[in-house]
């Protein structure tokens, strides 16, 4: 006889693994952040970094390319020695090996300017692309973000800037960081290509871009979202200042699907429809291949309601 559970069909996954667009180019749904990439042995970050572009696109559709993402900035904290330094790092390992470069998809932020602080200004953003294209050693930016918002420049400016960046050549697409729905919105006006991306800090401990219509402008508008700190800065991992209930449905989730909880919060991100790339920033190949088996976990809409409750404490309405 048939039990009541064999009566209830299978409830398909919601995780994602297709590779994500963004403008006309394809990449792996899990990127590799260079935030911590502020070493100088440039023979070890190659083959972390051979390590993360092989895991990333094992199996995937050929032209499909990982995601690496840095800043100007990255450097000038987190073990780095100064402003810049993490970019020339990064140019110098893709420069040793120049296969490397056709693999990824290079993207990079500007608009900090240490001690002013932001400065998306004209001739600041131009000046600061250009530092950047010569830091990395290439003649093209694949993405170039404002990393963060500049409240003393007007959108139609900024738009005027990206649009003459991705006219001349030095960009192949333009996003933004860490902006209000309100700024996306004033700058994306004024844009006629349009943003290909928009990063904002988003984990299973910081729902709040569900919540406060960034990825919904983002889906209203086809825009990938990158997420950063997808683990919340490694506290998934260590459960450091996590919510005890929504470490335990990460751990029973994980247990479940024999992986570990961060493969399950990173799942969570993939799961959701706006087809985000989390942007995971460990410094170890296996870290970063472990990081990619999120793209295989099973979660259905009772598993992601789950962790939303116990994320932010309260039953849903």
């Amino acid at each position: 006889a048939m039990t009541d559970d064999a009566a209830v069909p299978p409830t398909p996954s919601l995780v994602s693994p297709e590779p994500r667009a963004i403008g006309d180019a394809l990449v792996a749904p899990i990127g590799f952040g260079c935030w911590r990439l502020t070493g100088t042995d440039v023979t070890a970050a190659g083959r972390l970094l051979d390590g993360a572009i092989d895991a990333a696109l094992e199996g995937r559709p050929d032209g499909t390319r990982l995601l690496v993402d840095t800043a100007d900035v990255y450097g000038l904290d987190w073990g780095g020695t100064g402003f810049g330094t993490v970019e020339s790092f990064l140019g110098a390992v893709l420069a040793a090996d120049p296969g490397r470069r056709a693999r990824v998809l290079l993207a990079t932020k500007g608009g900090i300017r240490p001690g002013v602080p932001y400065d998306s200004s004209p001739e600041a953003l131009t000046a600061a692309c250009a530092a950047s294209r010569d830091r990395l050693g290439v003649d093209v930016i694949d993405l170039y973000q404002i990393h963060r918002p500049d409240l003393f420049t007007a959108p139609s400016e900024v738009a005027a800037t990206l649009e003459s960046l991705l006219d001349d050549g030095s960009v192949g697409a333009v996003g933004v960081s860490n902006v209000t729905v309100d700024q996306y919105d004033a700058l994306a006006a004024w844009l006629t290509g349009g943003l290909a991306t928009t990063q904002p800090q988003w984990s299973v401990a910081h729902l709040e871009p569900m919540r406060d219509g960034t990825l919904d402008r983002a889906m209203r508008d086809g825009v990938t979202p990158l997420a950063w700190s997808p683990l919340a800065g490694g506290r998934v991992l260590s459960g450091d200042g996590l919510r005890p209930e929504l470490t335990s449905v990460l751990d029973e989730l994980a247990a479940r699907e024999g992986v570990d909880r961060s493969c399950v919060a990173l799942a969570f991100l993939l799961a959701h429809p706006a087809d985000a790339v989390p942007i995971v920033g460990t410094q170890r190949a296996e870290r970063f291949a472990a990081a990619m088996r999120s793209a295989t976990v099973h979660l259905d809409r009772a598993d992601c309601y789950r962790i939303v409750e116990a994320s932010e404490g309260v039953p849903l309405p």
